[in-house]
């Protein structure tokens, strides 16, 4: 099993950002964006059921085999054939890379990502269980400090 992926996306001119930040927002650091153009027939187009745009951009994304699925699915869900990206995006396995911070600084970015997720999930999870426990009455607000309080009201 390879320790990197390389993600390629093909999708119409000007979704090559959409695709970076859903696949950020799965821990994958950053890409490269080259332009294209396609060539797809009319019997292509019919058999997809899509107008093909020929102007293409390709964002070619390095990520971590641990993260590959995570990234590709949510780049599916942002700018896959059903969107007006039109994407399509598979991955190749990477057997050597060079120029990338050590592994280990990557799987810290993993990790990080994981804890944050968990984090957030717990948090949510958390303030829910709060919300549906707590019911504000009238007597639970606060009175400002220089209102008399209830108690010192004898009615005179």
């Amino acid at each position: 099993m390879t320790k990197h992926e390389l993600i390629l996306c093909i999708v119409n001119t000007g979704f090559s950002e959409t695709v970076m930040d859903a696949a950020k927002d799965k821990g994958a650091r950053g890409g490269t964006v080259l332009h294209a153009r396609g060539t797809a027939n009319k019997e292509a187009e019919e058999f997809f059921h899509i107008t093909v745009q020929p102007d293409k951009e390709i964002v070619m994304i390095l990520v971590p085999t641990k993260i590959k699925d995570d990234v590709l699915h949510a780049i599916y869900q942002s700018a896959g054939l059903k969107t007006d990206g039109q994407g399509i995006a598979f991955s190749l396995p990477v057997d050597h890379v060079v120029g990338l911070s050590s592994d280990t600084d990557i799987e810290k970015i993993v990790n990080s990502i994981d804890k944050q997720e968990k984090q957030a999930k717990k948090t949510t999870a958390q303030e829910k269980a709060v919300q549906g426990s707590v019911e504000e009455t009238p007597n639970d607000r606060a009175t400002p400090p220089d209102a008399p309080s209830p108690a010192a009201d004898d009615g005179k």
